[in-house]
C-alpha cells in the first residue's frame, strides 16, 4: 500500500504528544519549584540544581535517537519516554512531599527524579520530533512546527491553571493526588495520540526496504559528526538558544530595576512577550505553508531573519534605558517577542528537514545532537544570564549597565547565529539519507 504523509489531524494527534510532555514538566520545573522556595522555605538555588540536573541530562538524546534508529520503530521510545517521564513526575512531588519531614532523603529522591524527567523528555521528544519529520508533507512542514510548539505551550497553561485551582487549599498529599492524575492523563493520552500513526505514515519519507544493517552507537555518532551540516547546524542550535533562554531569567528584573514597573507590570511584560513569541510563530506556519519550503528555502530564511531580528532589538533593548524613562518598552518586547518566535519555529522546521539528510539509518542520532545541544543551551542560558548580571552589578554598582551588557552580549550571540545560518543556506543541496550508503 502506497504511504501517504500525514493530514492535519495526524499532525494535531502528534501535538498532544507534545501538550503532554509540556503538562507533567510544568508541573516539575513550576509548581514544585514554587512549594521548595516557599511552603518548605528551602534555598532557591535547590531547585535551579534540579533543573539544570534534568537538561544535562538530555546531553543522552543522541543515544535515545540510535535506539529508535537500530530499532526502526520511533512509537516504542515515545511512549516509553513519556513513561518514564511520568513516573518521575510523580517521583519528584513524593520526594518535596518527604522534603518536609527529611530534607536530605528528599533532595536524593528528587535528584533521581529529575534524572528521570530528563530522560523521558529526551527520549520522548527527540523521537517524536523524528517521526514528525518523517511522516510530514514538506509544504506542511512550517506549520507543523509551529502546532506541536504551540501545543506543548498550551499544555504549560492549561496544566498550570488545572493545578492552581485544585491544589489550594494546599496539603502534600493533595499534591501527590495531583501529580498522580496529570502524569497517568498524559501517558494515556500519548499512548491513545499514537495509534497507528506510525504504521501508516513514517513510510513516506524512508521506505522500510531502504533501511539497512545498524551499526554500534559510537559508529552511528562518528558518521553524524562527519556531516559539516549536522555540526554547523548544532552549533546554530547551541548558540541561538542560549541566546534566547538567557533572556527568560532576565528580562521582568529589568523591568523593575531599571523602568520601575511593579511585580503586576513587569509580569504583564513578559505576557507581552510570549503573545509576540506566539504571533512570529503563527507567521511563520502561515509564510511556510503558503509559499512551501522547496528551492526557495523559506524556513532558512525566516531563521536567519529572526535571528538578526532579535540582534536589533536586544541592541534598542540595551540602550533604553540610557535614552528615555518613557522609552515603549512593551513595544519593544513585542517585537522580540514576534522575533524569537519566527526563529524558533523555523529552526524546529528546517531541524526537521535536515534530518534526512546524511548518512542513512541516522535520524534519530541527528535529531538527538542537536536536541542535546539545545537541552545544554538551555542548561546555562539562565545560570549564565543572571550571573553575570550579579557579577557586572557588583562590579560597577549600576544595574542599568549590568543588563545592558547582558542584552549585548545576547544581541551578538544571535548576530552570530544568524551567520551560521546563512553559511546553512549556501551550502549546496543535501542528498538524502536513502541516497548515502553507509560504511561498511
Amino acid at each position: 500500500m502506497k504511504k501517504t504523509p500525514i493530514s492535519w489531524a495526524g499532525i494535531v494527534r502528534l501535538g498532544l504528544v507534545q501538550t503532554s510532555l509540556g503538562a507533567i514538566v510544568v508541573m516539575t520545573t513550576s509548581t514544585l519549584n514554587r512549594i521548595m522556595v516557599v511552603e518548605l522555605a528551602l534555598p532557591a538555588m535547590l531547585p535551579g540544581f534540579l533543573v539544570a540536573i534534568h537538561y544535562y541530562v538530555q546531553i543522552l538524546r543522541p543515544r535515545f535517537g540510535h535506539g529508535s534508529d537500530t530499532g526502526r520503530a520511533r512509537t516504542p521510545w515515545i511512549i516509553g519516554g513519556m513513561a518514564v517521564l511520568a513516573a518521575g513526575g510523580v517521583m519528584a512531588a513524593a520526594a518535596t512531599a518527604l522534603m518536609a519531614t527529611s530534607t536530605a532523603a528528599g533532595i536524593v529522591l528528587a535528584t533521581i527524579a529529575f534524572i528521570l524527567i530528563g530522560a523521558g523528555v529526551g527520549a520522548s521528544g527527540t523521537c517524536l520530533l523524528v517521526l514528525l519529520a518523517a511522516t510530514v508533507d514538506d509544504r506542511r512542514r512550517a506549520a507543523a512546527a509551529s502546532i506541536t510548539w504551540i501545543m506543548m505551550i498550551a499544555g504549560f497553561a492549561v496544566t498550570a491553571g488545572i493545578i492552581g485551582a485544585f491544589l489550594d487549599p494546599f496539603s502534600f498529599r493533595r499534591l501527590l493526588l495531583i501529580s498522580a492524575i496529570v502524569s497517568t492523563v498524559a501517558l494515556v493520552t500519548t499512548v491513545l495520540a499514537l495509534g497507528r500513526i506510525e504504521r501508516r505514515h513514517a513510510g513516506f519519507a524512508a521506505r522500510p526496504e531502504t533501511r539497512i544493517a545498524a551499526h554500534d552507537f559510537k559508529s552511528a555518532i562518528r558518521d553524524v559528526m562527519s556531516e559539516s551540516h549536522t555540526r554547523r547546524f548544532a552549533a546554530f542550535v547551541f548558540i541561538s538558544m542560549l541566546a534566547y533562554s538567557a533572556q527568560d531569567l532576565v528580562l521582568e528584573p529589568f523591568a523593575g530595576a531599571v523602568f520601575g514597573m511593579s511585580p503586576g507590570e513587569s509580569t504583564q511584560l513578559g505576557g507581552t512577550q510570549h503573545g509576540g513569541v506566539l504571533l512570529g510563530m503563527l507567521l511563520v506556519a502561515f509564510i511556510g505553508y503558503r509559499l512551501g519550503d522547496g528551492r526557495h528555502s523559506i524556513l532558512r530564511r525566516c531563521m536567519i531573519f529572526g535571528c538578526l531580528a532579535s540582534s536589533a532589538l536586544l541592541l534598542v533593548l540595551a540602550g533604553s534605558g540610557y535614552i528615555s524613562p518613557d522609552w515603549p518598552l512593551h513595544a519593544n518586547v513585542g517585537l522580540l517577542g514576534v522575533a524569537n518566535g519566527v526563529f524558533a519555529v523555523a529552526a524546529i522546521g528546517s531541524m526537521m528537514g535536515l534530518v534526512s539528510k546524511g548518512h542513512r539509518q541516522r535520524d534519530g542520532v541527528r535529531m538527538g545532537v542537536w536536541g542535546a545541544a539545545q537541552a545544554i543551551a538551555f542548561g546555562l542560558g539562565g545560570m549564565v544570564g543572571t550571573l553575570s548580571v550579579d557579577v557586572v552589578r557588583w562590579l560597577t554598582g549600576s544595574a542599568l549597565n549590568a543588563y545592558s551588557l547582558v542584552f549585548l552580549a545576547q544581541a551578538a550571540l544571535f548576530a552570530s547565529a544568524a551567520y551560521l545560518a546563512a553559511e546553512l543556506s549556501r551550502q549546496p543541496a543535501l542528498p538524502s539519507n536513502d541516497a548515502i550508503g553507509a560504511e561498511a
